[in-house]
């Protein structure tokens, strides 16, 4: 089965990105679009994985999360890779929160590495993908686009609990991937003092 490890998003979130996907769909853009119902903050992608690779993950994601607070991530910014004027891959960014996604992420990548799955040749980086450019159609109004949507989060920023580290499988169909929870574990409770 195809997998990968995420942290998952609150719905209302979702629902946000959708309604900024929206505006970017005017552009009319040649994009994949990320359904909303799909659209997560991805640790670490693991392509096929059997039952006995599928146990060892799950004991290290807990193993990973047992020493790791629950945090606060904060949407910051709009962007593209490899960049804003010939974007391939869009995405939002987050400013707090991204150290805390990126210890855990480096964390996962040097346990996960231990048990056969290669280690991700590109730096990670902090961020959640709303959609993959097909091609250069209408590409400058969708720069626009995004540009408006970054003044946007710069102007109301919104942020989202990080408390659960989720093992997903993900099947592919005509209609798009579909993800399913194969196993959720729960970082730690912040006790006040």
């Amino acid at each position: 089965m195809r997998a990968f490890i995420a942290i998952d998003l609150p719905l209302e979130i979702k629902d946000h990105l959708g309604r900024i996907e929206e505006k970017l769909k005017a552009s009319a853009a040649d994009v994949k679009w990320v359904s909303p119902a799909n659209i997560h903050l991805t640790l670490k992608f693991l392509g096929e994985i059997d039952a006995q690779k599928k146990a060892s993950l799950i004991r290290i994601i807990e193993d990973t999360a047992k020493d790791k607070n629950a945090f606060s991530l904060r949407l910051s910014s709009a962007g593209a890779f490899p960049n804003i004027k010939y974007p391939r891959v869009i995405w939002i960014g987050i400013d707090e929160g991204s150290a805390e996604v990126l210890k855990i992420a480096e964390e996962l990548e040097e346990k996960i590495e231990k048990i056969g799955i290669p280690k991700e040749t590109r730096e990670f980086s902090s961020h959640i993908t709303i959609g993959r450019v097909k091609s250069g159609l209408h590409r400058l109004k969708l720069t626009e686009g995004i540009e408006e949507i970054n003044k946007e989060l710069g102007e109301k920023l919104l942020e989202l609990p990080a408390g659960k580290i989720t093992l997903f499988k993900s099947t592919l169909s005509p209609k798009g991937p579909a993800y399913e929870p194969l196993h959720e574990t729960s970082l730690q409770k912040i006790v006040s003092q």
